[in-house]
């Protein structure tokens, strides 16, 4: 089977089930594994680089608002490759191609590929979608297997961090404006034992003030701008270095999103356990190969 990820989270998931050699593309993004930097690149964004924080949520809500697409699909590199399948989202529309557009595409294609949305909202279903990502590629077995070794690491988890006091924690997804971390987010700072004070499970990600941020009297800020990393993410700290001070916390960490919090895949195991020994060291190990950085 040929399959075109047009998804970073789903590029990922098909390299931990093993069936990386089946990727025949994948998006501008897709940076994880490395191996996936040899196949063929199918999208770009319109988004300009160097552009400062205010400045991309500005044209990102410019181009939503009128009904433009953020990100150009290579169509003719796409039939090349003959895909039959096409994995792709609709959960986020500033994430990844639209998923209508991926839809008319594939009708076009003389390969008549099969379409894939998968379209998590809380951390139990990032898991659990890596079994129909598994079925559709004729690996379910694959897929049982990868999410009931996730889920235990999981599990370890709160077993270890049970009892403890729970931290309250403000996740922010974006600094200029801030934004607190919605989706899976919460979840993933509930079983490391903290407390989402203010993102909501399952809920997108929103916009709040700096004020309402401080009225919920986070003990430690997470700063995890999404796409970033956290040499980036400390950055970004850095210039809201007063806004952040306010806040009163006692601890401003900057993490790797792009690695182990935006994408809905298998590495936000990796951050659950981040999470879980940066508030509690004492019970869980510091993960190997997680990026993180003091930002205060």
């Amino acid at each position: 089977m040929r399959i075109a990820s047009l998804v970073p989270s789903a590029t990922e998931a098909l390299f931990a089930l093993g069936l990386g050699d089946r990727l025949v593309g994948v998006t501008h993004e897709c940076d994880f594994p490395p191996a996936a930097a040899s196949r063929p690149r199918l999208t770009r964004s319109v988004i300009p680089d160097g552009l400062l924080a205010r400045d991309v949520d500005a044209l990102v809500r410019e181009l939503v608002g009128a009904g433009e697409a953020l990100y150009r699909l290579d169509e003719p590199a796409l039939a090349e490759l003959e895909p039959d399948l096409i994995v792709t989202q609709a959960v986020c529309e500033v994430c990844a191609v639209s998923y209508e557009d991926v839809r008319a595409v594939a009708r076009r294609l003389p390969s008549r590929p099969a379409v894939l949305s998968l379209d998590p909202s809380r951390l139990g279903e990032v898991l659990a979608d890596l079994e129909p990502l598994a079925e559709a590629a004729g690996e379910r077995r694959a897929g049982a297997e990868l999410r009931a070794s996730l889920e235990a690491r999981v599990d370890r988890v709160r077993k270890a961090v049970y009892g403890r006091r729970r931290i309250r924690i403000a996740s922010l997804e974006w600094l200029d404006p801030p934004y607190v971390a919605g989706h899976w987010v919460p979840e993933m700072v509930a079983a490391a034992g903290g407390i989402e004070v203010l993102g909501a499970a399952g809920m997108r990600s929103r916009v709040a003030g700096w004020e309402e941020i401080a009225a919920a009297r986070p003990e430690v800020v997470v700063v995890m701008p999404c796409g970033l990393d956290a040499r980036a993410a400390r950055e970004e700290a850095r210039r809201h270095r007063g806004d952040l001070a306010a806040l009163g916390a006692q601890r401003v960490i900057a993490v790797d999103a792009a690695a182990s919090f935006s994408r809905p895949g298998p590495r936000l195991v990796d951050g659950v356990e981040l999470l879980a020994h940066l508030l509690h060291p004492g019970a869980i190990r510091e993960p190997p190969a997680v990026a993180w950085l003091e930002a205060a």
